[in-house]
């Protein structure tokens, strides 16, 4: 924590910021609560510095406002950190800040919850359950393979599936997934189309029956392949899942009550969050060695 902190505070330094004010997260509240005071204390930036759960908590303060968001890479996973392209490197999340790359991105809304990432109901949370934190601080997003197998051949559940206000899809799938964006642990990407700016919600609905069917699919995801087997995608702005049975469900990586409906909608752009300059645009171009480099210096100032 003092080797990220002299990584924040010299960065911001080196380019003429204000010094950043520091509230840590406890056991009972991973974020919400410390964002909402810096909110209230006139922050325009707040650095979320955790994994999966702790941007999660932070982005249920920042929703609806102008606030910006910046993601540290920490913790046993950070899901939005990938998909960012920031890696696991906390220092390239400041320079990403300090380049002054903003986007404002849709968020999921569950409940009283808010995701960015992906939720969903079945198997993929499932996984996370019988994943131990020990194995995922050894040897990161592997551990997962392991929570997998366990459950590979559990029986699927029965579900209706409604989107927008539909009539329901009925479905015999091992799990639904709503995703933001598209990419997995390891860097897999699921949901190929996925677009975190678009105002919908993408919908994956795994289907395999036996060990041959959940070779097939993984293959063709791996491969990303423009058609996986046993797998149906669709967007909408508003989900509802029922099963016929009570099934373990997760927001962003992070398990959450088990129940028998997951009901989520999108709220369009309601999160300001800096990401990287994109490439090509004169006004707007990221130098990504530029970028590592500067990271690199403020890696070594604060050393």
């Amino acid at each position: 924590m003092d080797l990220l902190r002299r990584i924040i505070g010299e960065g911001l330094e080196r380019a003429g910021w204000p010094a950043p004010v520091w509230h840590e997260t406890t056991p009972q509240d991973p974020g919400k609560g410390q964002a909402k005071q810096a909110l209230r204390e006139g922050a325009e930036l707040v650095f979320a510095c955790g994994g999966d759960g702790t941007v999660m908590a932070v982005v249920s303060a920042l929703v609806g406002t102008d606030a910006a968001l910046a993601v540290l890479p920490a913790g046993t996973g950070n899901l939005l950190a990938a998909n960012l392209g920031l890696g696991t490197d906390p220092a390239t999340g400041v320079q990403v800040a300090l380049d002054g790359g903003r986007r404002r991105i849709d968020v999921g809304v569950a409940a009283d919850r808010c995701f960015v990432v992906m939720a969903g109901m079945g198997f993929d949370a499932q996984m996370l359950a019988g994943t131990s934190e020990t194995a995922k601080r050894r040897i990161g997003w592997l551990a997962y393979v392991g929570g997998a197998v366990k459950h590979l051949r559990d029986r699927p559940m029965r579900a209706r599936i409604r989107l927008d206000g539909r009539p329901p899809m009925p479905r015999r799938p091992r799990t639904v997934i709503v995703g933001n964006v598209g990419r997995l642990q390891g860097g897999v990407r699921l949901l190929s189309k996925a677009n975190p700016g678009d105002g919908k919600l993408d919908v994956a609905v795994l289907s395999p029956n036996n060990l041959r069917h959940w070779a097939s699919l993984a293959w063709a995801v791996m491969r990303r392949r423009e058609r996986v087997p046993l797998m149906e995608t669709f967007t909408a702005e508003r989900v509802e899942i029922v099963s016929n049975r009570t099934q373990p469900r997760q927001l962003d990586g992070d398990l959450i009550e088990p129940g028998k409906s997951l009901k989520v909608h999108v709220r369009a752009r309601a999160l300001l969050l800096c990401v990287p300059l994109p490439d090509g645009d004169p006004d707007l171009a990221y130098d990504a060695d530029a970028a590592a480099r500067a990271a690199e210096n403020i890696r070594e100032a604060a050393s």
